[in-house]
């Protein structure tokens, strides 16, 4: 089957929850919503950004069955699908394609260090597992395991591998990989301390795969849009660089401390982090409050600036 990949903006949503802790689903619908209506051509549900390795497998189970039923038009709809090894990985991707997914991202299992060849048939196990549009998250900074980009050119020629999300921080691997022209959308954290939005998206990037989003979507749309004329890389350039003040807020903490205390603060569904998570200091969130203040996204948006409701 031939698998509809993504390119543009891919917001990693945080996962909303209510004061009990338990998960917020009409708090999701509301994000939903509004990332449709901002542009936002995919999202991620369930990936680091949604806390997703502090959830139970039966909420991962009914956050996908709930949230896929509130797909807004034709926006894209992937969940994080990876567990602690091969065979409950393959059982969170089959779950989320019979419950209406679009696809899954998965990344190397977390804590165990495998090598490059073991996570590489790891993923082709899952590849191999339904028909499903795929991405792979290569992320050494959480997972150690950094795949070279000739495994990465090998799980590009499978059907079923759409996405890749990148975060190395080897602008050469970006390179090489752009340069093979593989069958599937390349995509890269939005992360400016990495140095990988301005080259990925040079290098013929489709999009970025983006925590930002969750506060400035519709601008991330433009930082996002693969650059088909001298018209996208201008307007990129000045997105970019007039939101650097929060693109670097919210890699501040460990991601998604800072993404959730600011959504809290400024109103937007969150709910508290999952412990041991804990926000922000105010001192550290109210960087993050002077950004949107002088970008006027208050205004913007209609954000109501709250920040004591964020450390509660």
């Amino acid at each position: 089957m031939t698998h509809k990949k993504p390119e543009g903006s891919f917001v990693a949503l945080v996962t909303p929850m209510n004061l009990d802790g338990s998960i917020d689903y009409e708090g999701f619908r509301t994000l939903l919503n509004w990332h449709h209506a901002q542009g936002t051509s995919a999202v991620l549900i369930m990936g680091s950004t949604g806390e997703v390795s502090m959830l139970s497998p039966q909420e991962r189970r009914e956050i996908v069955e709930k949230t896929a039923a509130m797909r807004p038009g034709n926006m894209l709809m992937y969940y994080g699908c990876t567990g602690n090894n091969t065979d409950t990985t393959i059982d969170y991707v089959r779950h989320a394609k019979g419950a209406g997914a679009d696809g899954a991202i998965i990344a190397a299992p977390s804590y165990i260090g495998a090598d490059n060849e073991a996570i590489t048939d790891f993923m082709f196990e899952v590849l191999d597992s339904t028909d499903l549009a795929m991405g792979f998250y290569n992320n050494p900074p959480r997972v150690k395991t950094d795949l070279h980009w000739n495994d990465l050119l090998k799980l590009a020629k499978h059907d079923n591998m759409v996405v890749l999300k990148e975060s190395t921080t080897r602008v050469g691997q970006v390179a090489q990989i752009c340069a093979a022209k593989p069958d599937l959308s390349i995509m890269c954290c939005c992360s400016p301390n990495l140095g990988l939005v301005v080259p990925t998206m040079a290098l013929g990037g489709h999009g970025t795969a983006n925590m930002t989003g969750n506060i400035i979507p519709a601008e991330m749309v433009t930082i996002s849009t693969p650059w088909r004329n001298d018209g996208d890389a201008f307007a990129f350039r000045e997105a970019y660089s007039r939101n650097l003040p929060i693109l670097h807020f919210v890699y501040s903490a460990i991601n998604p401390v800072a993404t959730k205390t600011l959504m809290r603060a400024l109103g937007l569904p969150s709910g508290p982090l999952r412990k041991p998570l804990k926000p922000l200091a105010p001192a550290a969130l109210e960087a993050g409050l002077n950004a949107c203040r002088a970008l006027e996204l208050d205004k913007k948006y209609g954000f109501t600036i709250r920040p004591l409701m964020a450390a509660e």
